[in-house]
């Protein structure tokens, strides 16, 4: 797939251990979740994922991060923070299918904040219910690698997997 014209593009580098593992490349969707476009964008911008980690990941299912807590090696708050905003759903007809960028939240749907994930597998019943703003372009091996990671109890990866985003516009 290539990028349409005006439609940013991320990329997330990803090591653990201080070993690259690849890049993740997005596709971003302005136009049916110009929103939560937006506020990714705008936060990769300003570097609040850069040391952040997958800090969520199930296999067959999908690997979750963007939160800012993750960058403490204690654990024990990782999935709880955000960047002290919400931002309002944006559902729409984008079916969650392996490699769909979706937008996590609390159970209020007007809860995303920055945490973010991306589908191993086809997730349809999420469908309508969060909000796809964006799909893999290439990297879907790095995906895989991540949701490979032997994790804890609460599906957190044991080996820090951290990530850096960049935009390209």
């Amino acid at each position: 797939m290539t990028a349409q014209a005006g439609s940013p593009v991320a990329t997330i580098s990803v090591t653990s251990k201080n070993e690259p593992w690849g890049e993740i490349v997005l596709r971003l969707f302005p136009d049916v979740a110009p929103g939560h476009v937006k506020n990714f964008v705008d936060l990769a911008k300003k570097g609040f994922y850069n040391g952040t980690t997958f800090h969520r990941v199930i296999p067959g299912f999908m690997i979750q991060g963007g939160d800012p807590n993750s960058k403490n090696p204690d654990r024990a708050s990782h999935g709880m923070g955000g960047p002290g905003h919400n931002v309002k759903a944006e559902f729409n007809s984008k079916p969650h299918k392996r490699g769909t960028l979706s937008m996590a939240r609390a159970n209020d749907p007007d809860s995303a904040g920055s945490q973010f994930f991306i589908c191993v597998n086809d997730a349809n019943f999420l469908d309508w219910q969060y909000t796809v703003f964006g799909e893999v372009q290439s990297g879907l091996d790095v995906v895989d690698k991540v949701v490979g990671s032997k994790r804890d109890g609460r599906d957190n990866p044991l080996e820090r997997v951290e990530m850096t985003v960049t935009i390209t516009e």
